[in-house]
């Protein structure tokens, strides 16, 4: 399976590394290995949560149920991706082909090219940022100095877990703590990886529309009257082209349709927690360090919601670009029985392309501004009931 020219390398070094990308060895090795990993990790969050249910704690519970979610996501999409391999093979098949249809100096390869190497670049920042969010979060954690031996106090750990034997020496607890931060970053790591694909994904759909209008203004400027061959020719290519930016932007949707309803659940389910852990934070001794931490997880989970809400509204508007330029295109110059195929690119792209969350809302700026709204209602009570 051949994408490299689409897909980042680092991207489909990780995805590799997940167990996801189609025909990697011990692929079935990785997706266990990740699917019991997560499972323990999730069932010694709930076992904290448990155990540790009450009121006085509720700042250490939401700081449970905020990295149980994140790993929660994580294990979602990983299921997902395992269940719809065959879809997933179908969209790096149909990304492929796409390349190799272009001539090698053409403008439609320079356009594919150049989106090609944005989403790498967007890619690289989006791990290398939550990369950097994930050891500034932990980073207090690492730098302090616990007693072990004092049992009157919880010992600070980068996620709350109840583990099922006692922390009682200092090699322990450094064990813990380094296996807590490699979680964190590989964690991390994952949040990073599905986003960063989900992108590219949508901005080589948008490349291909870009192709697709660089057709319509090209065969607009000719004088198709005078070669009817040709002009049949041409807009079967555009016709058929528009097909296929129709499907893979279906496949798309169909993959990451379930995965973005599981991420703006769990990241309201976040905004709330960590919300509550901002306004509590401030006035204890320690506020600046406890702000920070779930300042950063806040903006990592209101990126999240952003990307997936931005790639809904640029797939929604590059389709009616499609319709806007077939209906600019010289039509009226044209007889009746070829202006007619026009008619075909028009009606379909009244039809827009969309991206929803589990077919119940359309992804769109709109969408994530609402979010931002409810985010921004739920700090002020928060504020005003402290």
């Amino acid at each position: 399976m051949a994408s490299t020219r689409t897909i980042n390398r680092t991207v489909k070094l990780m995805l590799i590394m997940f167990g996801v990308w189609p025909g990697a060895p011990c692929m079935m090795f990785y997706q266990v290995f990740w699917m019991i990993t997560l499972t323990i990790s999730e069932f010694l969050h709930y076992q904290y949560f448990v155990t540790h249910f009450r009121f006085h704690n509720l700042f250490d519970l939401m700081d449970c149920l905020s990295s149980f979610l994140a790993l929660l996501k994580v294990s979602v999409k990983l299921v997902i991706f395992s269940i719809k391999q065959r879809k997933f093979v179908e969209i790096l098949t149909m990304t492929a082909e796409d390349w190799d249809e272009f001539d090698s100096t053409g403008a439609a390869l320079r356009e594919t090219a150049r989106k090609a190497k944005l989403s790498s670049r967007i890619c690289n920042g989006l791990i290398i940022f939550h990369t950097i969010s994930a050891t500034v979060y932990v980073t207090s954690i690492l730098l302090a100095d616990a007693d072990v031996t004092d049992r009157t106090t919880e010992l600070p750990l980068m996620m709350r877990m109840e583990y099922p034997f006692v922390i009682d020496t200092q090699r322990k607890y450094r064990l813990v703590l380094a296996t807590q931060f490699i979680a964190v970053i590989i964690c991390s790591w994952a949040a990073a990886l599905f986003n960063a694909l989900f992108l590219t994904l949508t901005l080589h759909v948008g490349s291909q529309v870009n192709v697709l209008l660089c057709w319509l203004t090209e065969v607009g400027a000719k004088d198709v009257e005078k070669s009817h061959d040709f002009f049949v020719t041409f807009m079967t290519k555009i016709i058929r082209k528009h097909q296929k930016i129709i499907s893979l932007s279906e496949s798309i949707e169909n993959l990451y349709s379930y995965i973005a309803l599981t991420k703006f659940i769990s990241n309201t389910l976040m905004i709330c927690s960590l919300g509550f852990l901002i306004v509590t934070a401030l006035d204890s001794p320690d506020a600046t360090e406890q702000i920070m931490r779930s300042l950063l997880f806040y903006t990592i989970t209101n990126l999240e919601a952003f990307i997936f809400c931005f790639a809904g509204e640029y797939l929604s508007n590059k389709s009616k670009a499609v319709g806007n330029a077939a209906y600019n295109f010289a039509w009226y110059n044209m007889k009746a029985k070829n202006s007619h195929v026009l008619l075909f690119i028009i009606l379909r792209s009244q039809r827009q392309l969309k991206l929803t969350a589990g077919k119940m809302a359309i992804l769109s700026l709109e969408c994530f501004t609402n979010i931002m709204k409810a985010s921004g209602s739920y700090l002020s009570v928060l504020l005003a009931m402290k």
